[in-house]
C-alpha cells in the first residue's frame, strides 16, 4: 500500500500547479506552469538516459518576433527578395515565418526543452552579429541565449537541447564569432559531447550542467562542449497533409537507432507554394496548424518514450494546446513496472 501512494505521488509531481508568467498579449496564460518539471521528475526516472526521456520541444522557436523592417533573409530565393520590395509582401511573410506565440522564457515556463535554431549574419552589418532567422530575421542570438540561460540560473534542475542546425551568410569567422558567445553565455553549464547513454540528469545535476549544444557543422570538432548534428536525428515529413506526417513518424520511430542518438519527432506541416497562395492572409497558424494540432496531439497521447519509443517531440505554437504537459506525462508510461511490483 505504502508502495502504491508513494507512486501515486511521483505522479503527480509530473503535473506542475503554478501559472505561468503573463503571456506575450500581457494577460495571464491558463497553461500548467512546468518550469520545474524536470527537477519534478520521480527520482528513478533522474537516472534513465535523457535519450530515452519524453521531451517537448519547439520548431522555430525564435520566431515568436520577426522584423518586418530588416532585409529579406538569406534563407530565401532570388523570387522572394524581389518580391519583397513591394510594401505589404514583408507583412504577408510574417503570418508564414512566425511558428511560436511565446518568447524563449515563456517556452521554457510552459516545459520547452529542445530549442530549434536557425541562424544567419545579416547584409550590411559592420560587425560579426548572428540573428535568428526564419525569412525574416528574428532578435540576436546573444540576447535569445542570456534569456535562456537566466532561466537555467534560476531553475538549476532544468537542461535544454539547444539545436543549432541550419546557417546562412556565415563564413568561419561568423562562426567562431558565435561559438565564442554561446560559451560566453552559459560557462561551466556546457555539457560536452559524451557517450549518449551516460546523459541523465542525475549526472548532469551532479555536475551541475544544463546545456546540450548540437552543432551542424564540421567546426563542431573543434569544441569539446559542442556535439556533432549527427548526434540529434530530425526527420523531416515535408508535407500538409496530417495523415502522412503520422505516418512518417511512425516510420521513422521505427528506423530509430537504439543506441548512441538522440531523436527528434518533427510533429510539423510544412506549407507548399499552393497552400501558401490558397491561404495567404490567413498565414500558418489558421491554414494549418489550428486544425490539425488537435489531430497531432492525439497521436502524441498514444506514444511511448524508450530505447525504440519517442525522445524529442517539436511542435509548432505550442501553447495552442496542451503539447508540453501532453508529452511531459508520457514520462508515466516509463514508471509502469514499478506500478506493477507495488501491486504484488
Amino acid at each position: 500500500m505504502t508502495g502504491m501512494l508513494a507512486l501515486r505521488k511521483a505522479r503527480k509531481k509530473l503535473r506542475m500547479g503554478t501559472i505561468c508568467s503573463p503571456n506575450s498579449g500581457g494577460t495571464k496564460t491558463e497553461e500548467v506552469c512546468n518550469a520545474d518539471w524536470m527537477g519534478s521528475l520521480p527520482p528513478r526516472l533522474s537516472t534513465f538516459p535523457l535519450s530515452n526521456l519524453a521531451i517537448p520541444g519547439s520548431h522555430d522557436s525564435f520566431s515568436y518576433w520577426v522584423d518586418e523592417k530588416s532585409p529579406v533573409g538569406p534563407d530565401q530565393t532570388p523570387a522572394i527578395k524581389r518580391l519583397a520590395r513591394i510594401s505589404f509582401v514583408k507583412k504577408l511573410m510574417k503570418k508564414w515565418s512566425v511558428t511560436q506565440n511565446l518568447t524563449f522564457r515563456e517556452q521554457l515556463e510552459a516545459g520547452i526543452r529542445y530549442f530549434d535554431l536557425r541562424v544567419s549574419s545579416k547584409p550590411g552589418d559592420a560587425d560579426r552579429e548572428i540573428y535568428f532567422i526564419h525569412g525574416l530575421f528574428g532578435i540576436k542570438v546573444w540576447d535569445g541565449l542570456m534569456e535562456i540561460n537566466s532561466f537555467l540560473t534560476q531553475h538549476p534542475k532544468e537542461v535544454v537541447f539547444l539545436d543549432f542546425n541550419h546557417f546562412y551568410a556565415m563564413d568561419d569567422a561568423h562562426h567562431e564569432y558565435l561559438i565564442q558567445r554561446i560559451q560566453e553565455a552559459f560557462g561551466t553549464k556546457l555539457f560536452p559531447s559524451e557517450r549518449v547513454e551516460n546523459v541523465t540528469l542525475s549526472t548532469l545535476w551532479e555536475k551541475k550542467c544544463q546545456v546540450l549544444i548540437f552543432y551542424h557543422s564540421p567546426l563542431s570538432m573543434k569544441y569539446p562542449f559542442l556535439w556533432p548534428g549527427h548526434r540529434i536525428p530530425a526527420p523531416w515529413a515535408n508535407t500538409t497533409c496530417v495523415r502522412k506526417l503520422i505516418l512518417f513518424l511512425e516510420t521513422t520511430l521505427g528506423e530509430r537507432a537504439p543506441h548512441g542518438f538522440f531523436h527528434v519527432s518533427q510533429a510539423i506541416l510544412t506549407p507548399r507554394v499552393k497552400t501558401i497562395a490558397r491561404g495567404l492572409v490567413g498565414g500558418l497558424k489558421n491554414t494549418l496548424v489550428h486544425r490539425n494540432l488537435p489531430v497531432i496531439l492525439n497521436w502524441v497521447k498514444t506514444q511511448k518514450p524508450g530505447v525504440l519509443g519517442v525522445n524529442i517531440i517539436t511542435s509548432d505554437f505550442v501553447d495552442l494546446v496542451d503539447f508540453a504537459t501532453t508529452v511531459i506525462e508520457l514520462n508515466n508510461l516509463l514508471l509502469q513496472g514499478d506500478r506493477a511490483l507495488a501491486k504484488c
